[in-house]
């Protein structure tokens, strides 16, 4: 698939790192490093502009090694970038540790993934069918 893009610095542009990694990272676009505060979020410009065919997404997550090295995640995860828009992709990142953090530029900061999506069309009905589950809620299967 091909998707058009415009890239407003001076990282690469998105690439899959092995033959068969579903997402792409993205890459801080900053002038200076910002240095993220325990439990303090920022939103982190990426220089990055797409165009997206309708009828696909982009979802913005984190990346497993800043999650588990550092505590530091995408608040909004996965954050969608819908096919309509056309503003800068920038992430909003949280450091759930202790200690601060520091991005600087052209860190590797989340991953994103092209996913098709179907459209939803509600039908209005009165009741719905049975199922072995029912209404069972959070943690109804066990722990």
């Amino acid at each position: 698939m091909e998707i058009k893009i415009v890239n407003h610095s001076d990282n690469p542009v998105p690439c899959y790192e092995t033959m068969a990694s579903a997402g792409m990272d993205l890459r801080a676009n900053l002038k200076e490093a910002v240095i993220l505060m325990p439990m303090h979020r920022a939103l982190i410009p990426t220089g990055l502009f797409i165009s997206l065919p309708v009828g696909f997404e982009a979802q913005v997550r984190p990346r497993s090694g800043l999650a588990i090295k550092h505590g530091v995640t995408v608040l909004n995860s996965p954050g969608t970038i819908d096919a309509d828009y056309r503003g800068e992709i920038k992430v909003i990142l949280i450091n759930l540790s202790a200690e601060p953090f520091t991005i600087q530029h052209s860190d590797r900061i989340a991953q994103m993934i092209i996913s098709r999506h179907e459209k939803a069309q509600w039908i209005q009905v009165d009741q719905l069918d049975e199922t072995e589950r029912g209404s069972g809620g959070f943690g109804h299967t066990g722990k």
